[in-house]
């Protein structure tokens, strides 16, 4: 059923917002000249996809988890794109073609030890990661493993199709801030 909805949703979501999506994908092409950033990330079963989302940083920047970046790698335009989430439009692409669901755990890189460690322990990984989720709209990012983890794994405990539209609305409503990052 989950499926279904991410499936019609993340389709009514990219044919509804085309309009906007091709508006900032033309002005990332005036900002940085590549306006997607695709990155590996860890999803079900710890299987490898490539995450896709409006290029906030310059094209220099190390890839590395968000909390880790420094702001001065965020452009004028991709501080705009983070602070209205924007940026996260492109990964309805992800829903779409199943890598993702609208509401699951955040991917994380496959170079975030820690992270991955707390979450095998609580088995996160058994579902699809998500654009949003409890931790998301609980301010919770990946700079604080156990506790991202152990509320990851509270979702997912949790989880039906009441709570799937509540995470869905909250996000919507601006509930959560998004990843730090540091000064």
């Amino acid at each position: 059923m989950i499926r279904l909805f991410d499936f019609f949703f993340s389709f009514l979501g990219l044919l509804i917002l085309s309009p906007l999506l091709i508006i900032l994908t033309v002005s990332g092409y005036f900002d940085t000249g590549y306006p997607f950033f695709v990155q590996t990330r860890v999803g079900r079963n710890k299987n490898l996809f490539k995450l896709i989302k409006f290029r906030s940083m310059f094209l220099n920047t190390k890839s590395v988890a968000t909390h880790l970046a420094n702001s001065n790698s965020v452009t004028k335009y991709g501080q705009l794109l983070r602070a209205s989430k924007l940026d996260e439009l492109p990964q309805l692409w992800n829903v779409l073609i199943g890598d993702m669901s609208l509401v699951g755990p955040r991917p994380n890189l496959y170079n975030q030890d820690e992270l991955i460690f707390e979450r095998d322990k609580m088995l996160v990984y058994s579902i699809k990661p998500g654009m949003t989720g409890l931790a998301q709209i609980n301010n919770i990012d990946m700079s604080t493993p156990s506790l991202l983890a152990k509320t990851d794994a509270e979702m997912i405990r949790n989880f039906g199709v009441i709570s799937y539209f509540y995470y869905i609305f909250a996000t919507l409503r601006g509930k959560g801030s998004g990843d730090k990052i540091v000064s």
